[in-house]
């Protein structure tokens, strides 16, 4: 009997490891996989800005739009200090947003966390930057979806493997803006969800081509409306569309009537990165 013992054993691992319910999986591409009168989702665009008192890139702002929006996404700007530690930040340099001066990646972290943040309206508040550990803790701890953008001066390598050690990668998509930039995020880790810029037929069949399942993608279709055969077209595929409305697009709605949010998702709209997550929840709401 000792001698069939470990036989035994082995076989049972096997089963174990050829079993479907065994395998995990990545929750994050179900999140995003299209399907026909799914909800529509709201990202807010740099964690949440335009809102008095809360600043843009900040936890707290974050926690503030989550009360109202419970399953928004946010999205953030990832930076990195001359010391190398990664906190949330928009601009390569301080005065914008904090009580600051100077370029961002020429400060040390023990110098950026003493400054305060102002909020879009130049109110200092008692806010300080996040760090992008923090960030991910929350999103972990909140089940928080996060849109990573990273920064110029920021190798994102560095930032996908940051969150790999954070277990973070189920509620982390990574911004791209280049389809080279897509495949190597990709190639590193084939459970990455990424937002790739898909705004015409010519980007649809280079992301078709590029070797990136489609259940890796949401589409950026850019901040613009797009012809609606587009989305038709990438919903077959089971892909998201999203509609950059930060900036103009907010700007027209807020002139002309919320009501057209709700006229974007009838062309095919499934997400909404915007300046104003709460007005965007309302008028959806109605």
């Amino acid at each position: 009997m000792k001698k069939l013992l470990l036989p035994l054993l082995l076989v049972g691992i096997l089963i174990a490891g050829c079993n479907p319910a065994t395998e995990k999986t990545n929750t994050l591409q179900e999140f995003f996989s299209y399907t026909e009168n799914g909800e529509t989702l709201i990202s807010a665009h740099r964690g949440g800005k335009s809102y008095a008192g809360y600043p843009e890139n900040c936890l707290e702002t974050m926690k503030y739009i989550k009360e109202s929006i419970p399953n928004a996404l946010f999205e953030i700007d990832v930076a990195s200090s001359e010391d190398d530690v990664l906190f949330l930040m928009h601009d390569s340099s301080l005065e914008r947003t904090t009580t600051g001066s100077g370029r961002v990646d020429q400060k040390d972290w023990a110098t950026l966390s003493q400054l305060h943040l102002k909020d879009d309206f130049n109110t200092i508040t008692n806010y300080k930057i996040p760090l992008f550990k923090d960030v991910l803790d929350w999103a972990k701890k909140e089940n928080a979806i996060l849109t990573v953008d990273i920064k110029r001066s920021v190798d994102p390598e560095l930032v996908l493997r940051f969150i790999e050690d954070n277990d973070a990668l189920a509620q982390s998509m990574i911004i791209t803006y280049s389809m080279e930039t897509a495949q190597q995020l990709y190639k590193l880790n084939p459970e990455v969800v990424l937002s790739v810029s898909i705004r015409n037929m010519k980007e649809f069949d280079t992301a078709a081509s590029s070797g990136i399942p489609w259940e890796n993608m949401v589409a950026f279709t850019g901040t613009i409306e797009s012809d609606p055969s587009l989305y038709a077209k990438l919903h077959e595929k089971g892909v998201m569309c999203m509609l950059g409305t930060l900036g103009n697009l907010d700007k027209k709605a807020k002139t002309r009537g919320d009501v057209l949010y709700k006229e974007w998702t009838k062309l095919g709209i499934d997400v909404f990165a915007t300046d104003r997550p709460l007005e965007v929840q309302k008028a959806l709401s109605n």
